[in-house]
């Protein structure tokens, strides 16, 4: 009997040392805002989108819409060689040449500019420069999605690391019933089922907190590759021992913000202008064009034969080149109808996509709403659970409630902290999705 009972002191006593100190993670203690910061500058497609705006940016010149002139040097040269036969008209003696080399040096500069092509050019400047926007809007897109995301893992690593609180809580306790349970054993007052009912209820415990530590390591996982660091399985820890739930502002002034700064709409918008600029290139087409040609030349010729040996040629020259194009087989009509029916189709995908977005608003809100109503009653459940399990707990002492009720009561309080847990997680996924949407989620920079 001795020997059983110092058996069970001491697989209480490596088991509760094993889950409580053996795979305790130690590392940096971080908070959300220097996580942001860290993943501001290393994320992956942060830093890809950064890229794709300075391409945007660079591409808003004067040469690119076509504002400018071109200038063309060239330089050539060409050797021409000749056999003839002439015969005079006259009747007199044939003239034969052989081998007549002719050699040609030239060099120019060419300047060709289209002064005008109605008002094509310009348009095409500002569509550079609303394509520029919209990569400011994509890359402003992508860094509130990543705050979003890795605001949503940080809390959710709080609230993992909650959970794990309340299991080592758990395990704590089947393991002071484990000793109770044992130490009655000895003295003959509870039966050897009683004992095995409460090694198997320990073990449950704590197998339920081994796998949380997987669950943990997988959630901080998640949060280094967010954050772009290349050893994925660097330790940290979560400054934030709890989900602290603020205040947001009422449904009717965020509303007014996702219609003034939700990026998507500012995208969609961002399409219409480019619809308008595009019927716009359509339209110049219309107006006559306007070209000036002109540039320098400098030419060489060396002869074999002929009154000169050499000749040379230079000078400048100018052109100007008036048109209009006067019929292409009603091409720009049938173009110009479909331009405007684009207009059209991007107006009403705007109106899609404030709708959709009104109703993820809307979806979003009522659940941020039952999540504080569920918060409210399961905090109430943990309190009323807590003290039942402290009553039980003081009867199963004096030998007055039976183990199973005992279990009852302690399942019942793990329970209860985790719906707890678990509503809170649920209101600061409601509030970062709010922000987001209402284009206020770089709010967490600030906290």
């Amino acid at each position: 009997m001795k020997r059983v009972f110092s058996f069970i002191i001491l697989f209480l006593s490596l088991s509760l040392s094993y889950l409580t100190i053996g795979q305790v993670v130690i590392g940096p203690i971080i908070d959300l805002e220097e996580c942001l910061r860290i993943g501001l500058q290393q994320n992956f497609d942060i830093r890809i989108m950064r890229n794709n705006q300075d391409i945007s940016d660079r591409n808003v010149t004067w040469g690119n819409a076509g504002l400018l002139p071109s200038i063309d040097a060239n330089t050539g040269y060409n050797l021409k060689n000749d056999n003839t036969n002439q015969t005079p008209a006259d009747g007199s003696d044939e003239k034969t040449i052989r081998n007549n080399n002719t050699q040609t040096l030239n060099a120019s500069v060419n300047l060709n500019w289209t002064i005008f092509d109605g008002f094509n050019a310009q348009t095409n400047y500002e569509k550079l420069k609303e394509l520029r926007s919209i990569g400011e809007l994509n890359t402003q897109l992508t860094i509130e999605s990543f705050i979003a995301n890795l605001s949503a893992e940080y809390y959710n690593l709080v609230q993992e690391t909650m959970r794990m609180k309340n299991l080592k809580s758990a395990v704590k306790l089947s393991g002071e019933q484990l000793r109770i349970v044992a130490a009655r054993y000895q003295i003959g007052s509870l039966s050897r089922l009683d004992l095995q009912q409460a090694r198997v209820d320990f073990n449950a415990d704590s197998s339920r907190l081994i796998r949380q530590y997987e669950v943990l390591n997988t959630s901080r996982i998640k949060l280094n590759e967010l954050m772009g660091i290349q050893d994925v399985e660097t330790p940290l820890v979560a400054a934030d021992t709890s989900i602290i739930l603020k205040p947001i502002e009422p449904k009717e002034v965020l509303w007014n913000k996702v219609l003034s700064q939700n990026i998507l709409l500012q995208l969609t918008q961002k399409d219409i202008a480019l619809s308008q600029l595009n019927l716009k290139n359509i339209e110049s087409r219309y107006y006559p064009y306007v070209r000036l040609n002109t540039g320098y030349g400098f030419s060489h010729f060396n002869y074999d034969v002929g009154s000169y040996d050499k000749q040379r040629n230079w000078g400048p020259n100018v052109g100007v080149t008036v048109g209009i194009n006067i019929f292409d087989g009603f091409n720009k009509r049938r173009e110009q109808k479909n331009a405007r029916t684009r207009i059209e189709n991007t107006k009403l995908e705007k109106d899609q996509m404030q709708l959709a977005i009104k109703s993820d608003f809307s979806n979003m809100w009522q659940s941020y709403l039952n999540n504080l109503e569920l918060f409210k009653l399961e905090k109430e459940n943990v309190e009323n659970a807590r003290e039942n399990y402290e009553i039980a707990i003081e009867r199963y002492k004096l030998g007055d409630l039976a183990g199973i009720r005992l279990r009852e009561a302690q399942n019942s309080l793990l329970e209860a902290e985790e719906r707890l847990v678990t509503a809170q997680f649920n209101i600061k996924l409601n509030e970062i999705s709010l922000k987001q949407i209402s284009g206020m989620v770089k709010e967490y920079l600030a906290n």
